[in-house]
């Protein structure tokens, strides 16, 4: 499967989550989630859909990079939004450590993916 798509088909899901996220907020006048909200849309929904369309675009050639680049940016994606959620929401009795490791470790996910998306644009010609 092409990075295009499976970075869109995972930004569908996050936008779903968002748009569901945001619409229970609102029905239940309680914004409690907000950050968490503002995060699944930035990173998961329009950071995954705004690399979807770069490789498809670009028709850039699968390599060690871009499959390091497209797995980081959905797990750290992933981490990172269940993370705070776990950490701040507080939905389950975890220990702070765990719920730090997945909010702290999914942010470093997600940067390296950014990171390494820096670098394939440096390599990227017209």
């Amino acid at each position: 499967m092409n990075n295009s798509l499976v970075l869109v088909r995972f930004a569908s899901i996050f936008g779903l989550i968002g748009a569901v996220l945001g619409a229970h907020m609102a029905g239940a006048g309680s914004y409690a989630f907000r950050p968490v909200h503002a995060h699944i849309l930035v990173v998961g929904w329009l950071s995954l859909f705004a690399w979807a369309v770069f490789y498809k675009v670009f028709k850039i050639e699968q390599s060690v990079l871009t499959q390091i680049h497209v797995w980081t940016a959905i797990i750290g994606s992933t981490g990172l939004t269940i993370g705070m959620w776990l950490n701040m929401v507080k939905p389950f009795p975890l220990p702070e450590g765990v719920t730090l490791l997945f909010y702290i470790g999914g942010g470093v996910t997600l940067l390296i993916s950014f990171i390494t998306f820096f670098l394939i644009t440096l390599f990227t010609k017209k």
